[in-house]
């Protein structure tokens, strides 16, 4: 009994102290220190997603891959060092996160005119936020105050992100690891309306898998072949794939998803009703998923004298 009240007790805490750290989070965090950081945010995420509209869509991955790795705490973008080894190099980040050097001019720009104020964590969530309205996306109001992280870590990386063959229990066992339920998981997966999958992350699914569409297999094989090409594109939604929508729900209605673990959210399993609801109702997955946005940047944050605020994002002071 003893060791139950213990464990009741460190769950308690542990929720007292991610209140705590929620709490010093504000939308006007920096309205003094640094008022024009969204108007500066904003201008540099309309160029360069008007430029190329898959970056936006990266820039957004790069986020849910901060999060989802010891909190948004900007880790992701730390170079490798001698004594550390980061998590770009982690199976689910080498070779296809992107982004990193969107980031970089947004904190150069922003360094420029608010020397050591704003964290890097917190300009990726707001570069993430104006990738998905500039692509057509909702927006929402993105809280401030995080700090970035001294280190970071590619196995904790290897361990937290879901890869595409994952199955609905095991998605569901990791996001809520992070506290994110099935409707989070399964609203924030519709990000992938926007962007690309390289080959190698979509060839079993075309190639082996019973729950996909077989012309759409067939053709998606013609630029995927069963061996070599492992970096050839594909849009993960080929219907409007620089558009922010629900046609990523209507493809997995019919199986034409193009990740295994996409489709897996419509499998005859505990996402399904979902995945009806926001096929047809636009309105309903926009709230969730700005709903599951603000839930997920709140994940393990470092505020307060917590962190540090990095000069520069690829690596600690």
């Amino acid at each position: 009994m003893a060791s139950f009240s213990n464990g009741l007790l460190a769950v308690a805490i542990l929720s007292l102290l991610a209140s705590a750290a929620h709490a010093q989070l504000s939308p006007a965090f920096y309205a003094v220190t640094c008022p024009d950081l969204q108007s500066v945010v904003r201008s540099v995420m309309a160029q360069v997603v008007g430029q190329d509209p898959r970056m936006g869509a990266s820039v957004i991955r790069l986020f849910f891959h901060d999060c989802f790795v010891n909190g948004c705490d900007a880790s992701v973008l730390l170079d490798d060092t001698p004594t550390m080894r980061g998590e770009k190099n982690a199976m689910g980040n080498m070779n296809s996160l992107r982004g990193y050097e969107i980031i970089d001019a947004i904190k150069s720009r922003v360094e420029a005119s608010c020397r050591a104020t704003v964290s890097c964590a917190d300009i990726v969530a707001l570069a993430a936020r104006d990738s998905v309205s500039l692509l057509g996306g909702p927006s929402w109001t993105v809280l401030l105050g995080r700090r970035d992280a001294r280190t970071a870590s590619v196995d904790a990386a290897n361990a937290n992100l879901p890869p595409a063959s994952d199955n609905i229990s095991s998605l569901v066992t990791k996001f809520a690891a992070k506290g994110l339920d099935l409707r989070d998981l399964t609203a924030l997966s519709g990000a992938h309306t926007v962007g690309a999958a390289r080959c190698s992350s979509f060839r079993p699914h075309v190639y082996s898998d019973a729950n996909v569409d077989p012309a759409f297999a067939m053709f998606r094989r013609r630029i995927c072949p069963a061996t070599g090409g492992d970096s050839n594109l594909v849009p993960l939604d080929s219907t409007s794939p620089n558009r922010f929508d629900v046609s990523y729900y209507r493809d997995l209605m019919v199986r034409r998803s193009l990740l295994h673990s996409d489709q897996e959210l419509f499998n005859n399993g505990p996402a399904d009703d979902l995945v009806r609801l926001y096929s047809s109702s636009g309105s309903a997955f926009n709230r969730d998923f700005t709903a599951a946005m603000v839930k997920m940047g709140n994940i393990s944050l470092l505020t307060g004298s917590d962190g540090e605020i990095r000069l520069d994002c690829r690596r600690a002071n």
